[in-house]
């Protein structure tokens, strides 16, 4: 079964989003703590790949509002030419994130989250988001 991931990178925390084959439900995962440049990440990622037998990885690059690569883009293109190089068989895209991380706060207010509860989510409610937003423009 084909299945879609989405990545919202960081430096100390990583979100997950997952979708399924038919691209009909967008499900955020547990967000990964720890460096987003270690080999734990890769590892991470590589069991969700051969767990949810992905084909496609959606990593969200940081741009300015203008379009512009933002201060973290450099971080992110290292990352994803690493994740490509640890799965050669899985499509890894860079997809664009804008304001992802402020629809995420957003949602999660409304969803009652707050704190620290909301600060635990945001990371994979804006892959999530990330995701959701692949599919619609994919048609």
């Amino acid at each position: 079964m084909t299945r879609y991931l989405g990545i919202d990178h960081g430096t100390k925390r990583t979100g997950f989003a997952v979708a399924d084959a038919l691209r009909i439900t967008v499900t955020p995962l547990s967000t990964f703590h720890g460096p987003g440049d270690g080999e734990g990440l890769l590892d991470h990622i590589a069991g969700l790949a051969a767990e949810r037998e992905l084909e496609t990885i959606l990593v969200g690059e940081p741009l300015n509002m203008d379009g512009s690569p933002g201060p973290r883009a450099a971080d992110v293109a290292k990352f994803v030419t690493r994740l490509r190089e640890r799965l050669p068989t899985v499509n890894v895209t860079i997809v664009d994130e804008r304001l992802t991380t402020k629809e995420a706060e957003a949602r999660l207010a409304e969803a009652g989250h707050h704190g620290k509860a909301r600060k635990a989510r945001r990371d994979s409610w804006s892959a999530a988001i990330l995701l959701e937003d692949w599919i619609r423009a994919e048609g």
